[in-house]
């Protein structure tokens, strides 16, 4: 079981993470949805297509775009589309 810990709370968790280039994408049914909230960022992988972003507020405290996810991927990232990963200070364990 891999589980997204930032500030003290889970914030995703699954047995079903995909890796790609060392991050840990997790599907969209297993993040808990209460801390995240959409952000206005966007960003573009050559590969996987344009990724949204979501800042985390758990107890009190905010981490802007610190997960991201791609809702349309190209071909070679289908299998990752929705799922989401995590940076800035996000630990997956």
């Amino acid at each position: 079981m891999k589980q997204a810990i930032w500030n003290g709370e889970v914030i995703a968790e699954s047995n079903e993470t995909i890796v790609i280039e060392n991050n840990h994408y997790f599907p969209p049914s297993s993040i808990k949805k209460e801390f995240y909230k959409e952000s206005n960022l966007h960003s573009t992988c050559a590969w996987k297509g344009e990724a949204s972003y979501y800042t985390l507020e758990v107890n009190g405290k905010e981490n802007k775009d610190a997960a991201w996810y791609y809702p349309e991927v190209t071909d070679l990232a289908r299998n990752i589309k929705g799922y989401v990963a995590f940076w800035k200070g996000v630990e997956v364990k």
